[in-house]
């Protein structure tokens, strides 16, 4: 479960690798000479101490460790061994082919629709060139990386096979095939890439399954022995560096490429810093898919493990959440069953754009409609204020806490709201009195559109977008209906609303 899954394994204490796929438990990410704690600090913020000579060090062990736990599950390593390629169906839309990944794809879908929102009108969405559609995805990429950088750009990619040792050395022996039983030529060095720098970012395919010239298979062993990383000081040679080798992100390792980056730009410092338990994995070690706090790095450039505003104390213990309002909303249809509380800057992020997590798999909502995220007016705020006292949502308070209300409105006027002494303030009778006149900035009706990456869930089993037309209507009822995950994660919300979808047909959230 993306949003609250079980506990993974910890990630304390790796084993060795095994190199190949084996019927036992799981394969090791660290050897155990070279797999310290994570407070050593090692990795990323040590690497930032060398110079930013442009030469290539290796990924830190440790990252490994944090990401996978202990132990890698070669089935889990293999849902997320995918590179990032667009829909035939719909230009835009990214293609997820297993469950897992959605933590790393969710986020740059909707980073790419913030971006292709701004620039380009609802009609144009089927006529984007393949062009188009690669510059949209390197800039969603370098957007997310911008905001994880802490020192430096920290770009991951797979060593060539000609700098590996033979099958008598240290290393696995690596090697592609054309299905001809030969080697491939080398491929030519694109534009302004040396020859060790083009070596360095070429991947490779491995050795093919027997019995097939077609598919390729990593182990995970193979994958951390041969990813390395360069640093780059500015966002334009990150942008240049991904269009040059547009394929280290379409290739195979192309998703988990991608991770790495985050996470070494990032640093293990940083990370460790944020979350609150630095022992737990952000993959889940069965499942494969992303913890909270992998979600929220990804969208927001934090490693948070709560979807909260700001901090909040439990039992002492202070719990971050998240600190200001972002780029890219997010919704759970985990709120409305009560694991957890998405506060407003998820809820209301600058763009209108949000990634929906279901118990299982993330999504994307977005909308042409720029006033769903318009700044609240007066009568929103206190809306808003007045419901975090009404945590029911049954549209009164207790009158003594009308107070407290009122302290963070700096209003006071008790007497008028309750003349007949009932002790409660019902939600019409506060809006009437301090907001007669307040106008909605939010229209009642506007266009939804939803993106779910994973082919089977979408009509036809190909990937596009799913239309719809949004209702609010005017009763603070909210009607809940449990067979209907979509609507009971649109009203966390949109408590009121209503969608006419496509042809009759309600997306899926998993």
């Amino acid at each position: 479960m993306d949003e609250n899954p079980a506990p993974p394994a910890s990630a304390a204490a790796p084993d060795a690798m095994t190199g190949t796929e084996q019927p036992e438990p799981g394969t090791s990410v660290a050897s155990p000479a070279a797999a310290g704690s994570h407070e050593d600090g090692e990795g990323a913020a040590g690497a930032a101490a060398e110079p930013s000579d442009g030469s290539s060090k290796t990924v830190s062990e440790q990252i490994a460790s944090l990401l996978w736990g202990g132990k890698i599950k070669p089935d889990v390593f293999r849902r997320w061994l995918q590179g990032f390629s667009f829909s035939d169906c719909e230009p835009s839309a990214l293609v997820q082919r297993d469950g897992g990944p959605c933590c790393v794809i969710a986020p740059v879908q909707a980073y790419l629709l913030k971006i292709l929102l701004a620039e380009s009108p609802a009609h144009s969405f089927n006529e984007l060139t393949a062009d188009k559609c690669k510059t949209l995805l390197i800039q969603a990429v370098c957007q997310i990386l911008m905001k994880c950088k802490t020192d430096a750009y920290r770009i991951v990619t797979l060593e060539s096979e000609g700098e590996q040792a033979g099958p008598s050395g240290d290393r696995a022996a690596v090697r592609q095939d054309d299905g001809t039983g030969h080697e491939p030529s080398e491929a030519p060095v694109g534009p302004g890439v040396d020859t060790h720098d083009a070596a360095m970012v070429r991947p490779s395919t491995v050795q093919r399954t027997a019995g097939s010239s077609t598919t390729a298979t990593w182990t995970a062993e193979a994958f951390h022995e041969r990813i390395r990383f360069r640093e780059h000081a500015h966002i334009d040679e990150v942008h240049q560096f991904y269009a040059q080798n547009y394929h280290v992100l379409t290739d195979e390792c192309g998703v988990l490429l991608l991770l790495y980056t985050v996470l070494q730009t990032k640093g293990l410092e940083h990370i460790l810093s944020e979350m609150s338990d630095p022992t737990e994995s952000l993959i889940h070690d069965t499942y494969g898919c992303g913890s909270q706090a992998l979600i929220n790095l990804m969208l927001t450039g934090r490693a948070v493990p709560h979807v909260w505003d700001n901090e909040q104390d439990v039992g002492g213990m202070k719990l971050k959440g998240i600190n200001q309002q972002s780029d890219i909303g997010f919704i759970t249809v985990m709120e409305q069953l009560q694991y957890c509380t998405v506060g407003f800057f998820y809820k209301n992020p600058k763009n209108p754009v949000w990634v929906m997590g279901s118990d299982t798999h993330l999504t994307v909502l977005f909308s042409h409609e720029r006033r769903l995220v318009s700044p609240e007016t007066p009568g929103e705020l206190a809306r808003r204020v007045f419901r975090q006292f009404d945590p029911d949502g049954s549209n009164f308070i207790p009158g003594p806490v009308l107070q407290d209300v009122l302290c963070a409105l700096e209003l006071l006027m008790r007497s008028r709201l309750d003349p007949e002494n009932l002790g409660i303030i019902l939600l019409n009778a506060f809006m009437s009195e301090f907001f007669p006149d307040e106008k909605k900035s939010t229209p009642d009706t506007f266009d939804l559109l939803h993106y779910n990456g994973i082919p089977n869930s979408n009509y036809g089993s190909v990937v596009q977008y799913s239309r719809g037309q949004a209702v609010l209507l005017e009763s603070d009822v909210r009607m809940c209906n449990p067979s209907d995950p979509m609507l009971t994660c649109l009203q966390t919300k949109w408590p009121t609303i209503e969608v006419n979808w496509a042809g009759n047909r309600t997306p899926s959230l998993n």
